[in-house]
């Protein structure tokens, strides 16, 4: 779908020209990345919104690289969270470098790469993040302060005819329920476009609830509420007993990361 670029008349030109600086500093180090956020959005849906930063999308082996990098070139950086993001600061506007995802869940890995789509942003050639791997890290956002349903729903309206369907239900994997939720509110937001998701997903995605309707629930109280909110769900492993889902043996992030992030919830 082509679009007008997400800066058309937006951006400042002191703004444009950092984020493409950006990009050419990233291009001449032979550093692999992507761009999403705002961007892929606009690219994707041709809804145009301004965000005062500029998502770079690499692989975890590369954010020390990437964040060195930007200091060398004089800007300020710093490893915000150490288990998904990194920040380059000038006047005012920031470079995210994201390499995972808050909850941990949706780490960039090569699939990210392989699938990528070609873009101009900024007036420079790109590469975006791709759809599929945008709508998994974006599900998982159900904050107070910030649900990106929206987000995911004008994502399957665009793009959903065209989804590697097989490839993003092998991205939720066992937190299929996260997509068949979003699935079911897409229905509800577009009656009319329900034809974007394949009548095979929702059945096969249906069929799975269907089988843990008739089996009996885990004994262990593990909260996976955690995944969508780093906030709402504390009291449940704070006081309620419940095991934290971000946790081993099935999550990726450690204790400390954990507090990290929960600590910089009194900071936004």
């Amino acid at each position: 779908m082509p679009v007008a670029p997400a800066e058309h008349g937006i951006l400042s030109p002191e703004t444009a020209a950092f984020y493409r600086q950006a990009v050419r500093l990233l291009d001449e180090a032979a550093v692999p990345f992507l761009v999403g956020g705002a961007y892929a959005l606009a690219h994707y849906t041709g809804i145009i919104r301004h965000t005062k930063d500029f998502d770079v999308f690499v692989r975890p082996a590369d954010y020390c690289r990437v964040l060195d990098l930007f200091a060398a070139a004089g800007y300020r950086s710093e490893l915000t969270f150490p288990h998904w993001l990194g920040k380059v600061h000038a006047d005012g506007d920031f470079v995210d470098v994201i390499f995972s995802s808050g909850n941990g869940v949706a780490t960039v890995d090569d699939g990210w790469f392989s699938h990528a789509e070609a873009a101009e942003v900024v007036g420079v050639p790109v590469r975006l993040c791709p759809v599929e791997e945008t709508i998994w890290s974006k599900a998982f956002v159900v904050e107070r302060e910030r649900y990106d349903g929206a987000y995911v729903n004008h994502l399957l309206r665009a793009s959903g005819a065209a989804l590697d369907w097989p490839r993003l239900l092998d991205r939720f994997g066992p937190n299929w329920r996260v997509l068949l939720s979003h699935l079911v509110l897409f229905g509800f937001a577009y009656p009319s476009e329900r034809g974007q998701v394949p009548t095979w997903v929702l059945r096969d995605l249906l069929g799975r609830l269907e089988g843990e309707v008739e089996a009996p629930p885990p004994a262990e109280r593990v909260c996976q509420g955690t995944l969508l909110s780093r906030e709402q769900y504390l009291a449940d492993v704070r006081e309620g007993g419940y095991r934290d889902a971000r946790l081993g043996p099935d999550g990726t992030m450690s204790a400390r990361d954990v507090r990290r992030w929960t600590d910089a919830i009194d900071e936004k």
